[in-house]
């Protein structure tokens, strides 16, 4: 019997190897970033199961990584997804994506409510002190801080944000945006979010400025503003969506105005999440392409700009695992151990992704009509 069942181990084992060929990864090697096995039902449940199996596998201590973030840069830079047949559960996924609307307006709320009412306590352990969750700007800070900080001033500087305009930040998080651009831009903010916890803290954060933040979806939005900003929320939106998100933009914007999007990318156009992400951490996420975001915004806007810095964001992100390894103790009481094996996975993956230059980070500027004589850059 013992004989079967390591011949069968050794035929998944083998199989993984060979899917691993060319990564510089092996299975109990000497590397900061190779698979450590404590359990050998590990291989049939990584190739029965894809993503899902090796990440709830990880959740579940069957194995190990001293550098998980080296460990998915290798495995997306090895491009390992492209060798592997689609499971069943991938299918599943791809064909409701395709046939209904994920993100639809009765979804979304609870689809938010997931990700981001987890607890205030978990977010502010983890970010800088505006709460800004989203990709910081890092070409001369030296500090989380800073670098949210200069995202923030960058977009400011985007805009070209004068006293007294009126600013709409659609999917506002915690206000940090709204807070810098009043203080910093003496400008008045509309935020909206679907978050209760986000909309609680925010108002609190946000006191004495010329700040509203409103518990609404942005397809309710009707009226204008000098300029619109979007940070991060884009990718909750879904490709079924696109079109009518920048239909609803464009109407809201006056019409020499400018709408800064601030986004997450991935090279290729999909319709559906990594599925581990969207079982466990963003559910009803999608990654844009650049060619799902320029047929939305055919038609209605004119990009003036194009910036990317996404390997920004894997500094960003491994800001925010030392934040939140370091700020463990002090939360754990309301989580588990099985909640900071998932979020160390979501944290360190992500930022892996992100080095390898798999995914993105686009701030692109878009205008009505067209600035005349031409947007001048900012960086």
């Amino acid at each position: 019997m013992s004989n079967s069942i390591d011949n069968k181990y050794n035929k998944f084992r083998l199989k993984l190897e060979k899917l691993l060929e060319g990564s510089n990864i092996t299975f109990n090697g000497d590397n900061p970033w190779d698979i450590r096995v404590y359990n050998a039902d590990l291989y049939e449940r990584v190739l029965t199961q894809g993503s899902v199996g090796m990440g709830e596998a990880y959740m579940d201590g069957w194995w190990d990584s001293g550098q998980l973030d080296e460990l998915f840069c290798k495995i997306c830079l090895a491009q390992i997804k492209k060798k592997v047949s689609l499971n069943p559960h991938v299918i599943k996924k791809s064909l409701l994506a395709y046939f209904s609307n994920q993100q639809s307006k009765h979804l979304t709320s609870d689809i938010i409510k997931h990700h981001y009412d987890i607890g205030n306590d978990l977010y502010s352990a983890m970010l800088d002190k505006s709460l800004a969750y989203s990709c910081g700007y890092w070409r001369k800070a030296n500090t989380l801080d800073q670098a949210q900080q200069h995202k923030f001033d960058l977009i400011c500087r985007k805009l070209n944000l004068q006293p007294g305009q009126k600013i709409l930040d659609m999917g506002c998080g915690w206000g940090g945006f709204m807070k810098y651009a009043a203080e910093h831009y003496r400008v008045s903010c509309v935020g909206i979010t679907l978050s209760e916890e986000q909309y609680a803290l925010s108002q609190s954060l946000c006191a004495d400025l010329p700040v509203e933040i409103r518990l609404t979806d942005y397809r309710n939005l009707n009226e204008t503003f000098d300029h619109i900003v979007s940070i991060g929320m884009f990718e909750h939106v879904g490709y079924k969506n696109y079109a009518h998100y920048m239909k609803v933009a464009r109407k809201c914007l006056n019409d020499d105005g400018l709408f800064l999007l601030h986004t997450i990318g991935g090279n290729r156009s999909v319709i559906t999440v990594d599925p581990w992400m969207e079982k466990y951490i963003f559910p009803g996420g999608m990654l844009p392409s650049i060619k799902q975001i320029a047929k939305a915004t055919e038609d209605k806007f004119i990009i003036e700009d194009l910036h990317n810095f996404g390997a920004d964001y894997d500094k960003t992100l491994m800001c925010w695992f030392d934040n939140f390894d370091a700020g463990w103790s002090g939360i754990a009481a309301n989580y588990d151990e099985r909640f900071y094996r998932m979020w160390k996975y979501y944290l360190l993956s992500c930022a892996g992704a992100f080095r390898s230059r798999e995914n993105q980070l686009w701030q692109i500027v878009l205008s009505k009509n067209g600035v005349p004589g031409g947007y001048v850059s900012v960086r």
